[in-house]
């Protein structure tokens, strides 16, 4: 791990619409400093440096390591680039924070966590809706014992179209993996982790919400059971009308006591002519809070997200996505096994 008073290089490689919240959480962490940034196109890579300071860009990301000597690398690709990119850093010695998922199959995901074993060098999937204060208090409240043994989780993310077009990347399943692997892996994430259970089979259906040309499922429900006999009902929808207004909802009982944390409970609501909408809820940046913990992990903590969690991650999205394909419940073990 680097010295406790060294300034951490960081590289972001990918420059579309999530690179900057990743590229603002740098500039705030006083232990990483951005060493430049990488896309395949040069225009969206000069672009980006310009809105960076003018820090050096690049289309290579070997020539980038190399010329740079980046401590470590942010990736913000399409997902079917991950494994690919996450080998490479592995091997030019860097560590690695990754835009969920790890990878689009278990296969993927197993390459990237055991070459960052082998080269002792961090490993943190960007499962960022860990560091937000909902996600934490839940999590908090659950593993107090307030509620006693868990029996149910709900959680439903639902929102509007925020793609930029027919032809984007994340409506192609051979590029995203599908939605279950996109967005839904958000979720599928969280309900594991907030139990702290061992997920055994995903049950899942999709809808084409916005139009039935997607190739994509818009909107998805997830239906977990875990081994200690909890069931997580995921709900995720980016088919929502209005766009405008998103909406979460969390719902979870057990033995002891039931916690409910509705969206209304951290934002208020605006209606003028155009709509409905939701004021910018308050709270902890989840990316800085997340930029912060890979930092410490670089640094010498344990990761917050592990590798492993991120290749369980990849292992149950492939189920949900399976499990919609054939209309069954699917075994995660029997999923992640496969790779193996």
């Amino acid at each position: 791990m680097e010295s406790l008073s060294a300034t951490v290089r960081v590289l972001v490689v990918g420059t579309g619409f999530i690179a900057a919240q990743h590229a603002a959480a740098i500039h705030a962490e006083p232990r990483l400093e951005l060493a430049g940034v990488v896309d395949v196109d040069a225009g969206r890579a000069a672009a980006a440096s310009r809105a960076n300071g003018g820090v050096p860009w690049y289309t290579d990301l070997g020539a980038a390591l190399a010329e740079t000597g980046a401590d470590g690398c942010v990736v913000c690709t399409p997902n079917d680039t991950h494994a690919g990119i996450a080998e490479r850093v592995a091997a030019a010695g860097a560590h690695l924070l990754i835009e969920k998922p790890l990878a689009t199959d278990v296969a993927g995901a197993r390459r990237a966590v055991e070459a960052f074993a082998r080269a002792g060098r961090v490993l943190m999937p960007a499962h960022s809706h860990r560091h937000y204060d909902y996600a934490l208090t839940v999590r908090d409240v659950i593993r107090s014992g307030e509620l006693g043994d868990v029996d149910l989780v709900r959680l439903s993310i639902l929102g509007g179209w925020i793609w930029p077009d027919w032809r984007g990347w994340m409506l192609d399943p051979s590029r995203s993996g599908g939605h279950a692997l996109h967005n839904g892996v958000h979720l599928l994430d969280l309900v594991t982790w907030w139990t702290g259970d061992v997920p055994e089979t995903v049950y899942a259906r999709g809808r084409r919400q916005t139009a039935a040309e997607l190739d994509i499922y818009d909107y998805l429900e997830m239906t977990v059971r875990f081994a200690g006999g909890a069931v997580a009902v995921c709900e995720m929808s980016r088919g929502h009308r209005p766009a405008s207004y998103a909406r979460r909802d969390v719902l979870v009982t057990g033995t002891g006591g039931l916690l409910s944390l509705p969206w209304d409970a951290e934002s208020g609501t605006v209606t003028d002519e155009s709509g409905t909408a939701l004021l910018p809820p308050g709270g902890t940046d989840g990316f800085a809070t997340q930029m912060a913990a890979w930092a410490d992990a670089v640094t010498g903590a344990p990761a917050a997200v592990s590798g492993a969690d991120g290749l369980l991650a990849v292992g149950m999205g492939v189920a949900a996505e399976r499990s919609i394909a054939t209309g069954l419940p699917v075994r995660v073990d029997d999923v992640v096994k496969e790779a193996a």
